[in-house]
């Protein structure tokens, strides 16, 4: 029955947060940085997973428990997220800073002995790699610190503990609405697929069939600190892409595959961490007194992931619109 299959599949999710959780409580304190943090991912990938299906099945399911498990999820998805988010923004940067100046160690490492290293020609650059990456290190490795404060101190609230009572009754019971025993479960599936290909309808697609545009970087280096103006429908489309993704695993083997969706999804993925380092850069870049060799890295640096971002609109609009001819 379609209803059972919705509801195996929420219970499903629901066992695998309470194993992430269990797994988390047992390593406590004592247990290393990579296992706390290979279970905060997999509390996270449930918790996604579950708001999401609650979200494109909400008529076969309790509206007022439905629309408040969200919300409660939502908010724990995005507050275990934000230090992974911090670490890997740094990666990236001080990855592109060692790329860019030609240098033979990160910017950061540089920065304890004050010497630098690269071709003559990048002097100015690798001048203030080393600075910029020393400054990205210390907002990014505070912001992660206190990203990390903040998780704990969530795992370790009531509002948690109240969230994972109510994971808890739903792995073994989900609350259907009397509609769902004989639901079609193709036709909130197909929405979501609706939503997404109008999404990706609305983008500039002919725009991003060129793998450099001068276009994408207007207003790039305005000191307006609000997000890059053309981000928000890629970052919609991505948000829409998953909920299309996590739709068809409720169908399972009866839905069509798209074979479009894992390279289109790794395509916005970084598009999303581009535009996100690319605004670190530029914050950084606002720092008050900073030296103008170090403004000039983070300038350089904010354009260069500004170019990923163009890349990564590049490659979803080849992988779109290719395998679309070649699954017609």
């Amino acid at each position: 029955m379609p209803g059972e299959a919705l509801a195996d599949y929420l219970r499903a999710q629901a066992t695998g947060f309470l194993r992430a959780l269990r797994h988390h409580q047992d390593r406590g304190e004592a247990g290393s940085a990579e296992d706390l943090g290979d279970a905060a991912l997999a509390l996270r990938r449930s918790a996604r997973r579950i708001s999401g299906t609650l979200h494109t099945f909400r008529p076969l399911l309790d509206a007022d428990w439905s629309e408040r498990m969200r919300a409660e999820l939502a908010w724990l998805s995005g507050t275990l997220a934000r230090e992974h988010a911090y670490a890997a923004r740094l990666e990236r940067l001080l990855t592109a800073l060692h790329r860019l100046s030609g240098s033979t160690a990160l910017p950061a490492q540089q920065g304890s002995t004050g010497r630098t290293s690269g071709a003559p020609e990048r002097g100015a650059l690798t001048v203030g790699a080393a600075k910029a990456g020393a400054l990205l290190d210390r907002q990014l490795t505070l912001a992660r610190t206190r990203a990390h404060s903040a998780a704990l101190q969530a795992l370790g609230s009531s509002r948690f503990h109240a969230v994972a009572d109510s994971v808890a009754v739903l792995a073994s019971e989900v609350p259907l609405t009397s509609a769902a025993a004989g639901a079609d479960l193709c036709r909130p599936v197909a929405a979501a697929q609706e939503r997404l290909y109008e999404a990706v309808t609305a983008l500039p697609l002919i725009t991003s069939g060129q793998p450099y545009t001068a276009a994408a970087l207007v207003g790039s280096l305005s000191p307006d600190p609000a997000p890059h103006p053309q981000d928000g429908p890629w970052h919609q489309a991505r948000l829409l892409l998953r909920l299309y993704r996590y739709a068809q695993e409720v169908q399972g083997e009866d839905t069509p595959v798209d074979v479009r969706l894992p390279a289109a999804g790794q395509a916005l993925d970084r598009h999303r961490d581009a535009a996100e380092a690319a605004a670190a850069a530029a914050g950084a870049a606002r720092t008050p007194r900073i030296a103008p060799a170090t403004a000039y890295a983070l300038g350089v640096l904010h354009a260069d992931q500004r170019h990923e971002v163009e890349a990564a609109r590049f490659a979803f609009q080849q992988s779109w619109q290719r395998q679309t001819v070649g699954t017609a």
